[in-house]
């Protein structure tokens, strides 16, 4: 009797009880989307992100205490170098598929026929590519780690060694172009070099010359070695215990070391690179790395609160449906009353109806929930989000919740409601 019950309300009121289904679906999807996105997130935003350039910075660790001390840097620290051979450890660390890009550096100050003054040459890799030992292939270099330059002419390849490219500030100040060439004087007499590119970066650098790392080494005679080496690293917000270990990881606990060493915090990477690299320090970008880690933070924030919200409004558009049902058939469940049903049996009754109809809603919210989530990952992050398993349990709950919370309102109603003035119409 009691499905039986449950079918014929089902059938009779099946246009409200589609509308109950469409309101739950809508929460759900919007639910489903936010959630799948808030916990695919991370990554993505952080990719995006790598346009603030580098988070970590190697270099030699007497070259560091100078510069941290003095600010000596570049030529005044010639002899404290990094070796070029070692850079491929960088993606051996524990955290190595988080290394999305790195750069070496080789900082000098070079003569330049026609120039007053020194000026500075970078050597580097533009777009290197990199055979590691276990067999992995990847492409790296300052082409993908600055790639907000505005950048006239051509980027350097890794076969121009008789070409640089110009900061915007020096080509603009001794009116040079692009294929003009610059007479540069090495420790191993002059040598001409192709302005292949000039450069707007928008800071320092635009004072500056770039050119390949080979190139630069030729010029000073330092083969294999570099100034530092920049990193961009995907990385998690720093906590309580990501600042403790900042400070001192000795200070830290072996549980609490394990648990900071195997987390993505920017110190942790920057400590084993440490470990990785010979002789050398790694000093996180603290600006850029807490800027991620702000923004990150209120974007999942900022999910969070509109699947709060969406679930709130479901409840609120069910409470308004159920409601209305109920007070539709106020006489059937007085005459149900009249004749023995207890309360409890109408309440389950009429939560039945509801939960059926919010399962059915749930099933077709959760089926569009992941077809927005991949239009989001596709639309905003160019790459689609793989749904997360844990969001299916999370909607179950929802659903529950959602029709419980919003047939409250109903279930007062029929625990107030007198079977005697109901069927007597009043």
């Amino acid at each position: 009797m009691f499905w039986r019950m449950v079918r014929g309300t089902l059938f009779r009121q099946r246009n409200k009880m589609v509308m109950i289904a469409f309101t739950v679906a809508l929460g759900v999807s919007l639910a489903t989307a936010m959630m799948n996105v808030m916990l695919g997130v991370g990554d993505k935003v952080n990719k995006e992100l790598k346009t603030y350039g580098a988070n970590i910075t190697v270099m030699h660790k007497d070259a560091s205490i100078l510069d941290d001390l003095y600010g000596i840097h570049g030529e005044d620290v010639s002899e404290k170098f990094l070796l070029e051979e070692e850079i491929p450890k960088v993606k051996q660390i524990f955290w190595g598929f988080n290394i999305v890009d790195f750069a070496p550096y080789l900082e000098r100050n070079i003569e330049v026929s026609g120039f007053p003054d020194k000026v500075k040459i970078y050597g580097t890799w533009f777009h290197h590519h990199l055979l590691m030992p276990t067999g992995e292939e990847l492409d790296t270099g300052i082409r993908n780690l600055k790639n907000w330059w505005e950048v006239k002419g051509e980027w350097l390849q890794e076969e121009d060694e008789n070409a640089v490219m110009l900061g915007s500030l020096l080509a603009g100040k001794y009116n040079y172009k692009v294929g003009d060439t610059l007479e540069v004087k090495g420790k191993n007499g002059l040598r001409k070099l192709q302005i292949k590119g000039i450069f707007n970066s928008g800071g320092e650098d635009d004072s500056s010359i770039y050119a390949n790392l080979k190139t630069v080494q030729d010029l000073f005679e330092l083969k294999g070695k570099v100034s530092l080496l920049e990193v961009s690293a995907l990385t998690t917000p720093d906590n309580d215990l990501a600042k403790k270990a900042a400070q001192d990881p000795n200070s830290l606990t072996i549980s609490e070391y394990e648990t900071w060493y195997c987390t993505a915090y920017v110190s942790s990477i920057s400590y084993q690179l440490q470990e990785a690299l010979t002789d050398s320090v790694a000093k996180p970008n603290r600006q850029v790395a807490e800027s991620e880690g702000t923004i990150l933070n209120k974007t999942e924030l900022l999910m969070l609160l509109i699947c709060i919200l969406s679930s709130f409004a479901s409840a609120l558009g069910i409470s308004n449906l159920i409601t209305a049902s109920v007070i539709e058939r106020s006489q059937e469940i007085g005459l149900i009353k009249a004749i023995g049903g207890t309360n409890t049996r109408i309440i389950l009754l009429i939560l039945t109806e509801i939960v059926l109809s919010g399962i059915f809603g749930g099933i077709f919210g959760y089926g569009a929930g992941i077809g927005f989530t991949q239009i989001i990952g596709k639309t905003v992050f160019s790459s689609y989000i793989e749904p997360a398993i844990i969001v299916i349990p999370i909607d179950i709950a929802l659903v529950f919740a959602v029709t419980i919370l919003g047939s409250i309102p109903a279930i007062r109603y029929l625990l107030a409601l007198k079977p005697t003035e109901v069927l007597h119409g009043r």
